[in-house]
């Protein structure tokens, strides 16, 4: 993985962009983080043995963080702002019930394979209102990663996960992997608070394009 963007001027850029972004946009459009896993589930877990649960949870806290950050932030939401477990469905049902405009759900990934790596979006299988929307922010979403931090892209896919196919219908949805667990240097990088900021920066700069 390349050294994780360049210096920290270009960091205060991204933020200048994002302060920039967020003054043209409006207030009312409304972001659910979906934060994955949680309480007894603690996903993958990486080689240094932190666990999934804990680093999405680090970043959807770097997201509100940021954005609260920006002079005309956007109206975002989590599923969980704690360690606790939520089923699909509820975290489905909340993104209905606030009538969420997007549904990005943070996951790490894991393969037996530990050379293993990259960031995997995924959208979901059936095609509805929301389809091509999806396709298209979730690609924003890679490019953005893949360019600023230096990740690898597995591309755009298409699964029947159950948070994906329960809120197409009613707005854009994408699951983000944002690398492998099981890989030295990407467990490495995302075991490091400073870089977990740089992704929530990332995902966030996205949001607002």
């Amino acid at each position: 993985m390349k050294k994780v963007l360049k210096n920290v001027s270009f960091v205060f850029l991204l933020l200048k962009m994002c302060v920039i972004f967020g003054q043209e946009m409006s207030a009312q459009k409304r972001i659910l983080i979906d934060v994955g896993h949680g309480g007894k589930d603690s996903g993958a877990i990486s080689i240094n043995g932190i666990q999934e649960k804990d680093i999405v949870m680090n970043i959807a806290n770097a997201i509100l963080k940021l954005n609260n950050e920006l002079d005309k932030p956007l109206d975002i939401y989590l599923t969980r702002y704690s360690d606790t477990l939520i089923s699909l469905s509820d975290r489905t049902k909340l993104a209905k019930t606030l009538k969420a405009d997007l549904f990005v759900s943070l996951h790490c990934n894991h393969s037996d394979n530990p050379d293993a790596r990259g960031i995997e979006v995924y959208t979901s299988r059936k095609q509805r209102k929301y389809s091509k929307e999806s396709v298209f922010i979730g690609y924003q979403i890679e490019k953005t990663i893949c360019k600023e931090i230096g990740y690898e892209s597995r591309g755009i896919k298409f699964a029947n996960f159950q948070v994906l196919r329960e809120t197409v219908y009613n707005c854009a949805s994408v699951l983000l992997e944002l690398g492998f667990l099981s890989n030295k240097d990407e467990s490495g990088y995302l075991s490091n608070f400073a870089n977990i900021k740089f992704m929530a920066l990332a995902i966030l700069l996205s949001i607002q394009k």
